[in-house]
């Protein structure tokens, strides 16, 4: 209970803040977006890289990632070949289980459970997510449709790839930024967090209690919540990682499926029903779970 009350619970008043909001007001969800997007996001992350310790740390952060991503895919090829479901449902189907909600939800559940140490590498995995989300991601969704080429259209449209680039640049070449450069940087970045927090707590208010398909959400939730965080546990288990990296990682794969995914599936018609509410289901359970999983970790 007391995990719950200092870790879970502020993050949940935040998220519950933007969805009565977005109930009360109906308030347009784009421009807060695009700023999050565009501005707050980038700058957080920019933050994050060119103040972080690069090591070899980050470099299983990545085999952690894929080796995750991968293991989930195949699972769900393997579920999806065993109830005979057509390719579309397969697609559903690994878009809301092999991608979770590791920005809005993760990054600030991660600060308040592990601190400023655990909120580093929780950005650091927020980016590496949302480069393989809007990679893999948008393949999967627009599978059939020029699904690498507009995978690869959408990578390069992120901002945080430039920001990353930038700041590991920076680093690199040891060029040390100044301070009324640094500031308005460390500023905006304050920002990023409860404003996506916020954002996602909007985008929740706005998937539909319709009737749901409760075999196939039931796998999701199993698969997202449960069998993510066990091949997490896992993979740190094989790999030489710091323990607060492990704890870091094991916790972000508990996280729900990611909102934005539901937007990828409604613009690529991959079973939008099914995606989105799976995303509403396995964030609604996952208060108890991830409070369980950080309880557990200690």
């Amino acid at each position: 209970m007391t995990i719950f009350i200092s870790v879970v619970l502020p993050v949940l008043l935040v998220f519950l803040t933007g969805y009565v909001v977005q109930k009360w007001r109906k308030v347009d969800i784009k421009p807060i977006s695009t700023v999050a997007i565009y501005i707050l996001t980038p700058a957080l992350v920019f933050d994050t890289f060119y103040k972080a310790d690069m090591n070899i740390q980050y470099v299983y952060m990545i085999v952690f990632a894929l080796a995750l991503l991968f293991a989930i895919i195949i699972i769900n090829k393997l579920y999806a070949w065993k109830m005979k479901y057509p390719t579309s449902i397969e697609s559903g189907l690994i878009l809301s289980t092999a991608f979770m909600n590791s920005g809005n939800y993760g990054a600030p559940i991660i600060l308040f459970a592990y601190g400023q140490e655990g909120f580093a590498y929780a950005v650091s995995f927020m980016v590496l997510q949302a480069v393989i989300m809007n990679f893999f991601g948008v393949y999967y969704a627009a599978r059939g449709i020029s699904g690498v080429k507009t995978a690869l259209q959408v990578l390069l449209r992120m901002p945080v790839t430039y920001a990353v680039l930038l700041a590991i640049l920076l680093k690199l070449i040891r060029v040390e930024m100044p301070d009324n450069l640094m500031q308005p940087v460390e500023l905006i970045s304050q920002a990023a967090i409860p404003t996506v927090m916020l954002i996602l707590g909007m985008q929740l208010a706005q998937i539909e209690w319709t009737k749901f398909d409760w075999s196939k959400v039931s796998y999701g939730v199993v698969v997202r919540l449960l069998l993510s965080p066990m091949i997490a546990w896992g993979l740190t288990m094989v790999m030489p990682m710091d323990p607060l990296l492990a704890k870091v990682l094991i916790v972000a794969a508990a996280m729900p499926s990611a909102a934005t995914i539901v937007m990828y599936a409604v613009e690529f018609d991959a079973k939008p029903k099914l995606v989105s509410s799976i995303t509403l289901i396995t964030t609604l359970l996952s208060v108890f779970t991830i409070t369980l999983i950080i309880m557990l970790l200690g």
